[in-house]
């Protein structure tokens, strides 16, 4: 029983690490199925699964960020200012100049102004291009205005226009800023940009940066490109361009990827993904300590009183539109609408922060899979208790998503969730399939144990009286007959004597398995005790029964019985048969009745049927 119990134990541990490699292997096929790209780059079994599970992980992303603000009170870096073009400011320009643009007027009289306090710099997220009604002259003042400065920052949009549409132009030289590459990472690139006034582009103060970005299937804005390639050269990110250039306190122009997919910006590493993005860590919705109406600025500009409401010495501006109908609005994570000049601010804080968000990767996931398989597929299988395995894997479950969510507020972590959690769903269920079969298994063995002799593998004693009754009570309430045959091996004592004991155990055996496959599937074939054997034949009469009884004793008779593996000895055997209703009305006279058979059996001969 000992030796039993250990296989248990260790048929247990196999089917539990069975169970952790077979979601472990499914989990592993899923991912590579996500990452599997053909020759041209395109991954259409991706695809397929892409609309839910990375849509899924997406928006977990999301419920961690908005949680994350409101628990943490992460706010805007207080020197990061957005003057917004709002609602109310297109309302006041529409009525002083009855147009839409504004004049480029407004802005000399802005930066001009802004420019008194020695900001740090002043982004415009505008752009300023060449329109059929502007010329030189009416432009003079503004580029000259915006030209003397040199911590002034514009945008440029790169698309993918067809050249049917746009010929794309060559750039100056000095927008461009050169990337070592040493890692996998794949930087956009695209086809096609939309020039802004040659002037801005041209001059060695104004720094001219890219304003695109790229957002999720799902339609929301989470990553930004610190850099783009556009004609075989790199060009910075609005907001990503002036915060390295604070943080390494120069006009940064050449910038290094190592090969764990981390943008070297001074000391600071900004991680990035395959595709060369840079995933933002979100920030409270910019508030009156942050933003300003950009209409409050301009009036002030023009006011001869010299009143200042705000001072902008060391801030770092940021111009841009937040109003609805200008169409500069995106989806993000914490918000739905978003303005664009916003997602410019915020990338300008992760990288004073050193706050952009990591994302483990394919092999970290893996592990992450094989831990959480591994526990739910421990509590399942060493639990005594279903209730206590179910309630003990939904709080793993809960653990799991409270750790997501503090590696991101902590460390920036980014770790999967719906894929783990699928894990442990599945983890759950298979490990509570395999340990019911387990169960089922083992009780099995355990009825095995009961029912069946071990030395012959024939039904015992105890088995025998119970179906005997039981097959009885079945036949009087049908009337119909049972017999019964008992059977004893001729001469076994002296055969034990002769040969040995453990021969006699052999033969033993040899003679039960004839007895078996001589009986018929309904029969039922028992070890009675010692050397005799008995069965019990459903429905069946007295005739019958003597008739099968004579081939089994036929069938003994004719068998060589091995007493080693080259020799063999002859084996008979005495039966005595009875059946009910003739002979008996109880069990106990049915096995007296056949008993009788098998003495006269002995008396007249052996190796024969008895019949009392």
């Amino acid at each position: 029983m000992k030796d039993n119990l250990t296989k248990t134990k260790w048929f247990i541990f196999g089917a539990y690490i069975i169970l952790v490699l077979a979601v472990l292997m499914i989990s592993f096929v899923f991912l590579f199925i996500l990452n599997k790209k053909d020759a041209d780059g395109n991954n259409s079994l991706k695809n397929v699964f892409v609309s839910f599970f990375e849509a899924a992980e997406n928006r977990t992303f999301d419920y961690r960020q908005s949680i994350q603000i409101i628990h943490k009170n992460k706010l805007p870096n207080p020197d990061v200012v957005v003057l917004e073009i709002d609602d109310d400011t297109v309302e006041a320009l529409l009525d002083k100049y009855g147009e839409w643009p504004a004049p480029r007027s407004i802005y000399v009289d802005l930066v001009n102004y802004i420019e008194k306090d020695k900001p740090q710099a002043i982004i415009f997220d505008l752009m300023f291009f060449k329109t059929p009604q502007t010329s030189k002259s009416y432009d003079k003042n503004f580029i000259e205005t915006l030209t003397k400065y040199d911590n002034i920052y514009v945008g440029i949009n790169f698309d993918n226009r067809n050249e049917d549409v746009r010929k794309p132009i060559d750039l100056p030289e000095k927008m461009a800023v050169n990337i070592n590459n040493t890692s996998n990472v794949k930087i956009k690139s695209f086809p096609n940009c939309r020039p802004i006034l040659q002037e801005l582009m041209d001059s060695k103060n104004i720094q001219v940066v890219s304003t695109s970005v790229d957002r999720d299937i799902d339609g929301v804005l989470r990553k930004i490109m610190p850099v783009v390639q556009y004609k075989g050269k790199y060009y910075p990110f609005l907001g990503f361009k002036p915060g390295s250039d604070f943080i390494t306190d120069n006009k940064q122009k050449q910038f290094f990827i190592d090969n764990n997919r981390n943008m070297h910006v001074g000391t600071t590493k900004i991680p990035l993904t395959k595709d060369g993005e840079a995933i933002l860590n979100w920030y409270a919705s910019f508030d009156a300590n942050n933003s300003i109406p950009f209409y409050k600025i301009l009036n002030e500009a023009n006011d001869t009183s010299g009143i200042k409401s705000y001072n902008f010495k060391d801030k770092v501006v940021f111009i841009g539109t937040t109003a609805e109908a200008l169409y500069d609005i995106k989806s993000v994570p914490i918000q739905k609408q978003y303005p664009g000049v916003y997602v410019q601010a915020t990338t300008y804080n992760n990288i004073l922060d050193n706050n952009f968000i990591y994302k483990t990767g394919i092999v970290t996931d893996i592990f992450i899979l094989v831990l959480v398989i591994a526990v739910v597929g421990g509590i399942v299988m060493f639990s005594t208790s279903t209730l206590f395995a179910t309630l003990s894997t939904i709080l793993f479950g809960i653990a799991y998503l409270f750790i997501s969510y503090y590696t991101m507020e902590i460390y920036n972590l980014w770790i999967p969730v719906v894929l783990p959690v699928i894990a442990v769903i599945t983890a759950f269920i298979l490990s509570l399939l395999a340990k019911y079969l387990m169960k089922s298994r083992d009780f099995e063995y355990q009825y095995k144990l009961a029912t069946i002799d071990g030395l012959t593998e024939l039904y015992n004693h105890r088995y025998f009286q119970e179906t005997l009754k039981q097959q009885l009570d079945i036949a009087k309430r049908y009337n119909q007959s049972v017999s019964l045959i008992i059977c004893d091996i001729d001469f076994f004592k002296k055969f034990n004597d002769t040969y040995g004991h453990q021969t006699g155990d052999a033969v033993l055996r040899q003679v039960a398995q004839t007895l078996k496959k001589t009986s018929r599937t309904t029969d039922f074939v028992c070890r009675y005790g010692g050397e005799e054997m008995s069965i019990i034949l459903p429905n069946t009469g007295s005739e019958e029964a003597m008739r099968l009884a004579e081939r089994i004793c036929k069938s003994v008779a004719d068998k060589p019985f091995h007493i080693t593996p080259v020799d063999t000895a002859p084996i008979t055997i005495s039966l005595g048969v009875s059946t009910y209703p003739e002979n008996a009305q109880n069990p106990q006279d049915l096995i007296e009745w056949a008993d009788k058979g098998l003495y006269y059996a002995k008396e007249h001969g052996r190796n024969q049927v008895g019949r009392y």
